[in-house]
């Protein structure tokens, strides 16, 4: 099967499917505001996050993926605001998601908060027809489209404590279809649900070992089960393995080169029968978080 004929397939599935999945992310447990709007705010500082992922290496049109957010708790409040971008190209298309997150948290015991969070989002949506060779030019099915706009809403909740957490979200309540004027929807965003959760054990002090789990379940596409094992070595390195259940194996390793700044790298490497079309999946993230004297703390948060 040549890499052209196995692109189609993909970008079939991914552009004319039932369903349209979210951006896919290795490491989600640093990247929960894009999934979940109660995250906002719940580190305590003013954190700034940005990613690039490649997916599937060497196969033309595979997905690319490049992320950026910011989220603050608003002084001493139990108010959160995060911003984010998200841009994402697969094959022929490109899809631009700007989004605003507000949370509000509030105390369940001495040790844990419940956050609830909302999230507004602008998405805007390019196709490039002449990059799928369609064997009718002009069919209505099959026009570009330019900048087509539509806005979204979401909600999650948090739970969460210095050492474990467990969240509930839907980033987007409304599915949207493409080409819907012409009562012919081949591109669909339909709403994802996501479950995460993860906790961290202090086997000793120099070593920390978190275990972290994603759930990700959208109509039309296979349950996503992520999970993850995590162990932070002197405050410093995190070395790591994840698997994606049926399609995936991952390694991971970051450090923390200041207080305030880590960085992270993962790589994914094929389970499924793509293996044998591309040289797997990279992701790389920068994490930057201002501290105050009043915030600033003594070990660095593992989530």
């Amino acid at each position: 099967m040549s890499k052209k004929l196995l692109l189609c397939i993909v970008l079939l599935g991914y552009c004319i499917g039932y369903a349209q999945q979210d951006a896919q992310y290795t490491q989600y447990m640093y990247n929960t505001i894009n999934i979940n709007p109660a995250y906002a705010g719940s580190r305590g500082v003013l954190s700034i996050f940005a990613l690039h992922r490649d997916q599937w290496v060497g196969l033309d049109g595979a997905p690319k993926t490049n992320s950026v957010s910011v989220n603050t708790p608003i002084n001493n409040s139990n108010i959160g605001l995060g911003v984010s971008l998200v841009n994402d190209k697969i094959g022929p298309t490109t899809e631009n998601q700007f989004s605003v997150d507000l949370s509000y948290t509030i105390p369940t015991s001495e040790t844990w908060k419940l956050s609830f969070g909302i999230k507004g989002t602008a998405d805007i949506f390019n196709l490039d027809v002449t990059k799928l060779n369609p064997e009718t030019a002009g069919d209505p099915q099959f026009q570009n489209l330019d900048n087509d706009f539509s806005p979204n809403v979401g909600a999650g909740i948090y739970w969460h404590s210095k050492k474990a957490y467990i969240g509930f979200s839907v980033p987007n309540f409304i599915q949207t279809n493409r080409y819907n004027d012409n009562d012919v929807a081949i591109y669909k965003d339909k709403i994802n649900y996501y479950l995460i959760g993860g906790y961290v054990f202090d086997f000793s002090q120099e070593v920390k070992f978190k275990p972290a789990l994603l759930t990700k379940m959208v109509e039309g596409a296979p349950l996503q089960v992520d999970v993850s094992a995590n162990f932070l070595f002197f405050e410093k390195l995190t070395l790591g393995v994840a698997y994606r259940w049926d399609a995936a194996i991952s390694a991971m390793a970051g450090f923390q080169i200041t207080d305030g700044l880590y960085i992270g790298y993962g790589y994914d490497n094929e389970t499924t029968r793509l293996r044998n079309y591309n040289s797997g999946s990279h992701e790389i993230f920068l994490r930057y978080e201002f501290f105050s004297n009043k915030s600033r703390i003594t070990t660095p948060r593992f989530f």
